[in-house]
């Protein structure tokens, strides 16, 4: 008898028996379908889908025809995204992850008090409207841009998408906003110089926010690791791994929100439960 997509991972992104006992209780129940009959496709299903397609890049249409169709998995991503389910599953590992790291001198509390925020520009494809686009003159790029805040183990806090015309001293008042709405714990955050100025005194006054600045050491010259920076740096090459983040490809900037947090859940569902087999940077081969 053969197996069913359930039994044997497919693909590298597919989740295992342990991820899906994870976030299978925070997924809301699909409802029934006509006459009462359960829904044709099973939600692990879905997320194996949304998985893949974060990971592998390409459009909706070029899902493998082994997936529930590409237009019910479009429909579920924005469903999810729309109704908080997305935000509450990301949220949950979260927790867990930092609990998970917690030591045994030192008790990581799950809400974090402390954050790393920075942004990155992105290429925009021809998807993306002129209305949400613009152009990075530091960078050189045409896209968009998305800021993030992560805690101090480099776990997304929050993310935001804008214009990457938008300086980052701009956007990081937006998105330090939404993190004293969403996290109003997080009352320190360090940052590079592209956030120094009336950020620090407007942070300070409007939200309990702490801006500290991290500079260059005087007369450095080349790539330096700086303290607490590259935390959040790691986060963005974390998300470069992930094809769909390579580019800005999405209509509307929260649909590139909400890839970015599905990538992060990819991350942190092989931190808490590892997939079996050799990891994709080891050089052993099965």
């Amino acid at each position: 008898m053969a197996s069913s997509p359930r039994d044997k991972r497919r693909y590298p992104t597919d989740l295992t028996d342990r991820q899906w006992r994870l976030i299978e209780p925070l997924l809301p129940e699909p409802p029934a379908g006509p006459a009462g009959r359960p829904r044709k496709h099973p939600r692990r299903e879905i997320v194996n889908a949304i998985l893949y397609h974060v990971r592998a890049g390409g459009s909706w249409r070029m899902l493998p025809s082994d997936f529930p169709p590409w237009q019910t998995v479009d429909w579920y991503f924005k469903a999810w995204r729309a109704d908080g389910t997305l935000d509450r599953v990301h949220d949950a590992l979260r927790e867990q992850v930092r609990q998970k790291r917690s030591g045994r001198r030192r008790k990581r509390n799950p809400t974090p008090s402390a954050g790393v925020i920075d942004s990155q520009s992105l290429r925009g494809a021809d998807t993306v409207g002129s209305d949400s686009r613009g152009y990075d003159a530091g960078k050189k790029v045409n896209g968009r841009k998305r800021h993030i805040v992560t805690d101090t183990l480099g776990l997304l806090l929050v993310v935001m998408v804008t214009a990457a015309s938008v300086q980052d001293r701009d956007g990081g008042r937006a998105i330090l906003k939404k993190l004293h709405e969403r996290l109003p714990t997080a009352q320190h955050v360090w940052a590079d110089g592209g956030y120094a100025g009336r950020l620090v005194a407007i942070a300070k006054s409007a939200w309990a926010i702490t801006v500290q600045i991290v500079d260059r050491p005087k007369g450095q010259r080349g790539f330096a690791v700086l303290p607490r920076r590259w935390v959040v740096e790691r986060t963005l090459a974390w998300m470069m791994r992930w094809r769909r983040l390579v580019r800005d490809y999405e209509r509307l900037p929260e649909n590139h929100e909400a890839m970015v947090k599905w990538a992060m859940i990819g991350l942190m569902l092989n931190r808490l439960a590892p997939p079996p087999g050799p990891k994709p940077w080891s050089s052993k081969r099965t």
